[in-house]
């Protein structure tokens, strides 16, 4: 049977029939056809997208001008379309730039700024103009006024997607009466039916921007977020990359660009948090890779070193001879460990040295003499070797095999200045330890093996040899990976968070107090970390109880440098660790221990990096980047840990009310009975109820115009509280405290801090008849008592 292969080449011309229908793709014509790729996947998705991108923008705009966003969005049924329009109050796009900012996918100033921002790819508002004309045919619609304009500029335009570029249809100058901002009016063929998503969408992003006012229209409602803060974000830094997590191919790229000549200029001035004394670090890292460490043995007698260099050393008087011998001898007997380099050193001091007195001693003679008291100093390395394997071998291997092992070790190190990289140290104990093995029929164990290089390695010492230049490594990819594996394994500072705007847990906290009535809220910032040579911090808040539903399980919502994530949740990182979250330990119900926990509970994560690492060009997920989902675990735990203390608290305080509650139901009968049978009156059951339950009782005298208020404190504990008595007459004579007069009245107040078992009491005076309202607080209401 004859094949496809012997016969394809019996058809002349195939291969230029095929090369004449290849061509290059415009990026738009690319994302014409897949537009699912951005998120613009159908109506409903397509129109939240749009949304989002267009209010990101707006965002990302009045931050960097320092203006509080007041941003409005509007969508309206028209005919067979929907009609998108989103305003801000930012500092305007200037003429030249609008058609290209709204016209041309990629086109952006922040894909090379490693700083945290929403937008950096230069493709969503673009998407949502190229989405807005696949399915309309109609223009975008933009006016915008730079903040020194006397009028606004408009477009009306759309992109053209076999070059890439702008078509405009229209410009031309307009008022406007906004003082400066950008209006974007989109068509586009869409539905409503992902109205939850959308509104999610909104008031998600009012919390993780408390300095922003939102207002939505849409055909059948209006919300409105307003502000909770006047602080704006804090302003970002653009950062170089941190040497952790740079990856091989990043590395060749820069070193292959950067304009220093050595290894030492590029890493001080290509990345952050490296300074000269940090770069020494990390090449003295790169020549234990790339040259290998030395051997350090220790030193023979010093009379044997002497006598060898003597030996060695010709065509020089018997003085010199000595002074140059017995210098050298004396400079190794000084080390209690020497490697070859070291040895070059002292020989080359020795010989400059006496050189003024006994005449030079040229390259020859050196050379001659290291490798005469080389020789001599290794000699003794089988004890040097025993020493190291009997430190790194457990106690059960007999002196025989320890020897055994050592000596064919140190058989191994023949010749040569004994340097090694480890690589090669691991190749001479495996050999090594496999003879031992074969010959002795004793085991020598995978971990011993480890523990033996790691002796061995650390008696080594780093050489001084002079490492390549930057463009000598660029073209060695050996040599470029041996350096990526240096600055990953040298500790280096984190990188600096100037670079990040985090929301902090403050605001964060303020953010869901907005937004969602609980009764209560916790927020954890996480500090900065590393991925990839981006630096990058996780923060997590936890609203809880009051008007959140306690059907169902909670929610969960996901954001990414101030930006909610909508879609794909089941396939985002946040998502997969608040599941694997053991929720029972902070006093949620989660069923079959796994999954989301139920409860009613909102958990909210952010992550800010300068590189957020998505699963898409349409960013609706997080990828599962370990070193990412670490830092979302911790956050979320310490938020987790607030909320058990407070569940934990609230059960107790319940209990406690049930017992109170028990007590406040006996006691008064008991009362009943016991001034029955005394016949004296029934005692106040108030302060025997506050004895028993060891609360704090607040109670008032009043007699001739004197108040006093006793504050008693039969609690374990020491209590800080707030008390308030409100006066309908002015009060005198104050033993502490404050008095503040309001509408005819005055309010008494004091902040005492009671210790446990003490008795404070709170005076004051007044004339005539007067009416009294006590307020305390500072302590839980089940454990007080007050006496009005």
């Amino acid at each position: 049977m004859t094949s496809l292969q012997s016969t394809l080449g019996d058809e002349p011309g195939i291969a230029d029939e095929l090369a004449a229908n290849q061509r290059e793709i415009s990026i738009a014509e690319f994302f014409e056809k897949n537009k699912h790729m951005l998120g613009f996947d159908s109506g409903a998705r397509g129109l939240v997208t749009a949304v989002k991108e267009a209010v990101d923008n707006a965002l990302d705009a009045t931050e960097e001008a320092g203006i509080l966003p007041d941003i409005y969005v509007e969508i309206k049924e028209v005919g067979d379309y929907y009609r998108l329009v989103v305003e801000d109050n930012g500092p305007g796009i200037t003429k030249e730039q609008i058609p290209k900012v709204f016209g041309k996918l990629l086109y952006g100033s922040r894909f090379h700024a490693r700083e945290q921002s929403r937008g950096q790819q230069g493709i969503g508002i673009s998407a949502a103009v190229l989405y807005s004309q696949l399915t309309s045919g109609k223009p975008a619609k933009i006016t915008s006024r730079t903040q020194s304009s006397d009028e606004a500029q408009y477009f009306e335009l759309i992109i053209d997607t076999d070059t890439n570029e702008p078509e405009i249809s229209r410009e031309e100058t307009t008022s406007w009466d906004r003082p400066h901002g950008t209006r974007i009016e989109l068509e586009m063929e869409a539905n409503m039916r992902a109205r939850g998503q959308l509104r999610d969408y909104i008031k998600h992003t009012a919390v993780v921007n408390p300095h922003a006012r939102i207002e939505l229209h849409e055909p059948s409602d209006s919300f409105k977020a307003e502000r909770a803060t006047d602080q704006l974000p804090a302003e970002t830094e653009e950062i170089r990359p941190h040497p952790h997590g740079v990856e091989l191919g990043t590395v060749i790229k820069m070193l292959g660009s950067t304009d220093s000549h050595s290894l030492s200029g590029f890493l001080q001035e290509e990345f952050t948090r490296v300074g000269k004394k940090t770069a020494g670090k990390v090449l003295d890292n790169f020549r234990d890779r790339y040259f290998g460490r030395e051997m350090a043995w220790e030193p023979t007698a010093e009379d044997e070193i002497a006598d060898a260099v003597s030996e060695a050393t010709t065509n020089k008087a018997a003085e010199a001879i000595e002074a140059f011998a017995s210098g050298i001898a004396e400079g190794v007997a000084a080390r209690d460990h020497l490697a070859h380099h070291e040895l070059e050193a002292i020989v080359a001091e020795i010989a400059d040295g006496i050189a003024a007195e006994h005449g030079t001693f040229g390259e020859t003679a050196r050379q001659k003499a290291v490798e005469a008291g080389w020789s001599a100093i290794i000699e003794s390395r089988e004890g040097e070797c025993y020493r190291l394997v009997d430190a790194a071998t457990s106690t059960r291997k007999d002196e025989a095999t320890i020897e055994a092992l050592s000596q064919r070790i140190a058989a191994k190190f023949d010749d040569g200045r004994h340097r090694l990289t480890r690589s090669d140290l691991e190749e001479y104990v495996a050999r090594a330890a496999d003879m031992t093995q074969e010959r002795d029929d004793v085991a020598v164990g995978e971990t011993a093996r480890e523990n033996i290089v790691a002796e061995f390695w650390s008696a080594m010492k780093t050489v001084p040899d002079d490492v390549p230049l930057a463009r000598e490594v660029a073209s060695d990819r050996n040599a470029a990976r041996d350096l990526v594996a240096a600055m990953r394994e040298t500790d280096i500072i984190a990188p600096p968070t100037d670079c990040l705007a985090p929301i902090t847990d403050e605001l964060v906290e303020a953010g869901l107090k907005k937004e969602f009535d609980a009764e209560f809220y916790a927020a954890a910032t996480r500090d900065a970390e590393v991925h990839g040579g981006d630096p990058f911090i996780v923060e997590a808040g936890i609203a809880y109880g009051g008007e959140i539903p306690a059907e169902g399980s909670i929610d969960v919502m996901r954001f990414a440098n101030r930006v909610p994530l909508v879609y794909q949740r089941g396939a985002c990182a946040t998502t997969d660790v608040v599941k694997r979250i053991g929720w029972r330990n902070y006093g949620l119900d989660q069923p079959g221990d796994s999954g989301l926990p139920n409860g009613p509970a909102v958990v909210m994560v952010h992550v800010a990096s300068t590189n957020v690492p998505f699963t898409s060009e349409s960013k609706d997920a997080i990828a599962n980047v370990p070193a990412i989902e670490d830092e979302i675990e911790l956050a979320i735990r310490e938020a987790a840990r607030e909320l058990k203390s407070y569940l934990s608290k609230q059960r107790s305080i319940a209990k406690r009310r049930k017992k109170q509650d028990v007590l406040a139901t006996i006691l008064p009968e008991m009362a009943e009975k016991v001034a029955e049978v005394t016949g004296r009156e029934s005692p106040n059951i108030d302060a025997a109820l506050a004895r028993i339950m060891n609360n704090v009782q607040v109670s008032r005298v009043t007699e001739n115009g004197s108040v006093k208020l006793l504050v008693e404190n039969h609690s374990n504990t020491a209590e800080d509280l707030d008390v308030t008595d409100i006066v309908s007459t002015e009060p005198s004579d104050l033993s502490a405290g404050t008095v503040i007069e309001m509408d005819g009245e005055w309010f008494v107040k004091w902040s005492p801090t009671i210790s446990a078992g003490e008795t404070a009491s709170l005076e004051y005076s007044v004339d005539g008849e007067a009416t009294f309202d006590l307020d305390v607080s500072g302590v839980e209401t089940a454990k007080l008592t007050v006496e009005q």
